[in-house]
């Protein structure tokens, strides 16, 4: 049932592998922990198993998530004919708060570009995987996956290949674009045909892994002395949040961010919001 399972998300829904990797991880584990079919399973089991990782540390975020995948597995075996009711509609998800993602300045943006040493190859590289994290606010996924024939440079833009297969155009702006042109002169040789057109390798001509990007971005705030929490994504959060605190319209930053819902993309004007209120209340004249 998992490799059928599997083969829906991957077929039909067209999720991301990393995505359906997860969604069959956490729908194995409460398998493994039931002992028991799918079709035996029932709201008490689930809420057994949640109890069990929450115990274990699991956030209630990561146990938000872990029901929303569960769901999806049971809406399916109710969509197969394997069950008649999904067992997760009589468990609740744990409530969460509203999730305001950490925020780079454009001075701490700055100083970990400046802190790439781009006297090494590697260097140039990575300085042109940063700019294109926050200058075009690419997902770790989606910058790993890049293509050189995706980087267009006379015309401006890059054609990004997102969740679900789904491509837009994001704009190319010139730091980036230089960045790349010259990471290129020093790029490695690729280490078979069927890596050629992926922008960025590693030493061994291989393509660029996530882990690699998220170790490098860690690194790069060390060295700029950037004492926040970050990850690749953070490139992404801090690209939207300043679009919008420079005027950005909303429906723009949807596009180019390549979000369903601009209900998602509403979640950087939260953040506008908290940054000017702040700045208010710092110097108000009754403060």
């Amino acid at each position: 049932m998992i490799k059928d399972y599997r083969n829906y998300l991957r077929l039909e829904r067209r999720l991301s592998p990393n995505t359906v990797a997860s969604y069959c991880h956490d729908v194995s584990g409460l398998l493994e922990f039931c002992g028991k079919e799918p079709a035996a399973i029932g709201p008490e089991d689930i809420k057994a198993y949640l109890g069990k990782v929450t115990a274990d540390g699991l956030s209630k975020r990561s146990s938000a998530r872990l029901v929303s995948s569960l769901r999806s597995f049971f809406d399916w075996c109710v969509q197969e004919g394997e069950i008649k009711d999904n067992p997760c509609d009589r468990v609740d998800a744990p409530k969460l708060g509203k999730y305001l993602p950490s925020v780079l300045s454009l001075q701490e943006v700055e100083a970990i570009l400046e802190s790439v040493d781009t006297r090494k190859a590697s260097g140039k590289r990575d300085r042109a995987i940063l700019e294109v994290l926050y200058g075009c606010g690419l997902r770790v996924s989606e910058a790993a996956g890049l293509r050189i024939s995706h980087v267009h440079f006379d015309e401006g833009f890059v054609d990004v290949v997102g969740k679900g297969d789904k491509q837009r155009l994001v704009p190319l702006g010139e730091p980036a674009a230089d960045a790349i042109r010259t990471y290129l002169e020093d790029r490695p040789a690729p280490a078979s045909r069927a890596v050629e057109d992926i922008l960025f390798l590693n030493k061994f001509g291989k393509p660029l892994s996530r882990v690699s990007i998220f170790k490098m971005v860690k690194e790069q705030a060390m060295a700029a002395g950037v004492q926040k929490e970050i990850s690749p994504h953070t490139f992404r959060h801090s690209f939207a949040t300043h679009l919008i605190e420079n005027g950005a319209d909303l429906r723009i930053v949807q596009e180019m961010l390549g979000h369903e819902s601009i209900l998602t993309t509403e979640l950087y004007t939260h953040i506008d919001t908290s940054t000017w209120h702040e700045n208010v209340l710092v110097h108000h004249p009754r403060g």
